[in-house]
């Protein structure tokens, strides 16, 4: 993988922002899949992410001969934007190349989709960076945490709950996938990103 820490200084090219909500209590929820796969990146890129800048833990690497800044907001899941809109405005870095992994209640727990844009599709997270950014034109990578365990359970109490251990396992099987999907973003574009992972699982 063409993949590599930075310690110079320098402008990022990219911004990759893992979504989540900060403290023990959330560590291994479903809606901190986006923090699971930056921690898998940050150990894969030997790239630490902890330093405290812009409402997030960030850190640098490379990825494809390209500068990235890797980020962990810090804000809690609804306020993500605050983080990735004050980063990417300092960077003067545009939508296009703002790439956001986060959990997806409507894919199944093992897979993944790729989007190059759209709409926020009731995820918090991103209606919030969706606002600060003011453009829905930024690639997302979808970790699939699957449907609510019974019919009317409420949301909160499903993204906010445990993954099971077998959930655990397929989701960390696929953390691989996930970083191979940033570097293709990188390098080869959205659709090349697309035509690898929205198959991973079926």
């Amino acid at each position: 993988m063409l993949f590599s820490a930075f310690r110079q200084t320098g402008t990022p090219d990219y911004l990759v922002a893992g979504l989540g909500n900060p403290g023990k209590d959330y560590t291994i929820t479903r809606h901190n899949a986006g923090f699971l796969a930056m921690e898998y990146l940050s150990q894969l890129l030997k790239a630490p992410v902890n330093r405290l800048r812009f409402h997030a833990l960030i850190g640098n690497a490379v990825i494809g001969g390209k500068r990235v800044l890797l980020m962990m907001p810090q804000t809690y899941m609804n306020l993500s934007g605050d983080a990735v809109g004050e980063a990417a405005r300092f960077y003067r870095i545009p939508p296009e190349r703002v790439i956001v992994i986060y959990d997806d209640k409507d894919i199944p727990v093992g897979h993944l989709r790729v989007r190059g844009k759209g709409s926020d599709g009731g995820h918090n997270g991103i209606k919030s960076i969706i606002s600060r950014l003011g453009s829905e034109n930024f690639p997302r990578i979808r970790i699939g945490i699957g449907k609510a365990a019974y019919p009317g359970m409420p949301l909160a109490d499903h993204v906010l709950g445990r993954f099971t251990e077998e959930e655990q396992k397929q989701v960390f099987e696929v953390l691989g996938y996930v970083a191979q999907g940033v570097e293709l973003i990188v390098t080869d574009g959205v659709y090349a990103a697309q035509n690898k992972l929205n198959g991973i699982g079926k």
